[in-house]
C-alpha cells in the first residue's frame, strides 16, 4: 500500500486499483471522478491472492489513474459478500458502466474474470466464474478529486 503526500503534505489513504493500468481503468475512474460510479465488484477469492484486505465501511482509499497518480480518495459506504448469482439491478447500475441490466453487467464482468490478465493474477490459467463464486460488492463515494493537487504540487 502506497501513502503519497496530499495537499498539504498529509499522506494519503492506501492505493486502490480499478481493474488494470489501460482503457478500462481509464473509463472506470473517469466513471469515479464523474459521480457515475459509486460501486465496485471483486471476486473474494482476489483478496485470498494479495496483500489487500476486505473493505471496510469507513475506510478510504486513494484512487490511481494508469499512470499510477493518485487522482481521487474514496470512502467505503458498504460492503456485502454474496454468490454471483445474486447480485442485483441496484449494484449492477451503481458500477456507472452503462450496463441495463445484470445480464449486462454480468458479462462485462466475466470477460474481465475470465481474461489473461485475471487469471494470471490469480495463478490459474482455468479460473472460471459461476453462479456460487462468492464476490464482494462495495459501495463508496468520492471524497476528493486529487487532480488539481498533483498540478499545484
Amino acid at each position: 500500500m502506497t501513502h503519497t503526500p496530499g495537499a498539504g503534505g498529509a499522506p494519503l489513504p492506501p492505493v486502490v486499483e480499478f481493474a488494470f493500468p489501460g482503457p478500462l481503468r481509464d473509463r472506470l475512474v473517469a466513471a469515479i471522478l464523474s459521480g457515475k460510479k459509486t460501486s465496485t465488484t471483486t471476486l473474494l477469492a482476489e483478496f485470498d491472492h494479495s496483500d489487500e484486505e476486505m473493505p471496510e465501511v469507513g475506510t478510504r482509499a486513494t484512487v490511481v489513474d494508469s499512470a499510477a497518480r493518485p487522482v481521487a480518495v474514496i470512502e467505503v459506504t458498504g460492503v456485502r459478500t454474496v454468490p454471483l448469482g445474486e447480485v442485483d439491478l441496484e449494484h449492477a447500475l451503481a458500477e456507472g458502466e452503462g450496463d441495463a441490466s445484470v445480464a449486462e453487467w454480468r458479462a462485462g464482468h466475466e470477460r474481465f474474470w475470465r481474461g489473461p490478465e485475471m487469471r494470471a493474477a490469480m495463478g490459474d490459467a482455468w479460473f472460471e466464474v459461476d453462479d456460487a463464486t462468492p464476490v464482494v460488492l462495495e459501495r463508496f463515494r468520492l471524497v476528493a478529486d486529487l487532480r488539481g493537487a498533483a498540478d499545484r504540487g
